[in-house]
């Protein structure tokens, strides 16, 4: 595997100065000499034009990998106006911080409910040479692993899910963000690529299943409310028995006991507000 390995390159300015200096200097040799003379500064000269293909520009947060006949030399890391060696190529990398959106992706979840998911993933090159000796086309590549892994991911977890233990796409945002992240990074170490970000963008069951989920998710959620609430009305009713009991307010039997729990869960378990009945008689009668 190919590292980067940093490579100073001189000063862009003095070498044109004195590449400038050479050239008048030999014009002026190839006026007023003699013609042996004349013939060296036209070598001269000549080398001196050759010379000026070795100047390349290096912006703000990028770098030149510099290669000899094929031969990795190293990478100009160093902003300004450089020269080097004119047989030596350049490849401008951008450092910069970089981001893209893959497409809406149709995939099933781990309960096999198509959904459709997209998401955000924000990176930058950090080894110049990994991410261009090691893959074809570095930006690409991160594409195409990108989608890969968020296709993986979510074939890992249900769409939604109700049970606080079991993690879901939807409900579980920050985790699931932290993980496609890891992912993605496993995928692009070998390009030199650091994740900085990855978070889901868009997620949603698929057209075709959309109205019969949210039906279901809809129904799942009553039901899990309602579980909730009668653990709740059961242990008010516990609540309001025991207190009763231990305060000698009034002593119940079983049956009053029975009449009282059937009341206090209708009225804390109803959907509509409760009607209030006054009994004067007595159950016994």
């Amino acid at each position: 595997m190919i590292k980067e390995k940093l490579r100073s390159a001189a000063s862009g300015w003095g070498m044109l100065g004195l590449l400038l200096l050479l050239f008048f200097g030999m014009i002026v040799l190839l006026v007023i000499s003699p013609v042996p003379t004349k013939i060296i500064a036209g070598a001269i000269l000549l080398v001196d034009f050759f010379l000026m293909f070795g100047f390349f520009l290096v912006n703000p947060n990028e770098g030149q990998v510099l290669q000899l006949f094929g031969d990795y030399k190293g990478t100009v890391r160093a902003n300004g106006l450089r020269w080097a060696n004119p047989l030596l190529s350049a490849k401008r990398v951008s450092l910069r911080v970089r981001n893209f959106e893959t497409g809406k992706m149709k995939v099933n979840d781990i309960d096999g409910n198509p959904v459709e998911i997209a998401a955000i993933v924000v990176w930058r090159v950090v080894d110049t040479a990994e991410a261009v000796f090691e893959v074809d086309n570095y930006e690409e590549f991160v594409h195409i692993q990108s989608e890969s892994a968020i296709r993986n991911l979510a074939t890992q977890y249900p769409y939604d899910t109700h049970d606080d233990n079991r993690i879901s796409l939807r409900g579980h945002t920050p985790t699931i963000s932290e993980q496609l992240k890891s992912e993605i990074q496993e995928r692009l170490d070998r390009a030199g690529v650091d994740v900085i970000e990855a978070r889901i963008s868009h997620l949603a069951y698929a057209p075709e299943i959309a109205e019969a989920m949210l039906r279901r998710q809809q129904a799942g959620a009553i039901v899990a409310a309602r579980q909730l609430i009668v653990e709740g009305a059961v242990g008010m009713v516990e609540m309001a028995l025991e207190q009763l009991s231990a305060k000698n307010i009034i002593e119940l039997d079983h049956e009053r006991k029975a009449a009282m729990v059937s009341n206090l869960l209708v009225v804390l378990c109803g959907e509509t507000s409760t009607q209030p009945v006054i009994n004067t008689g007595t159950l016994y009668n």
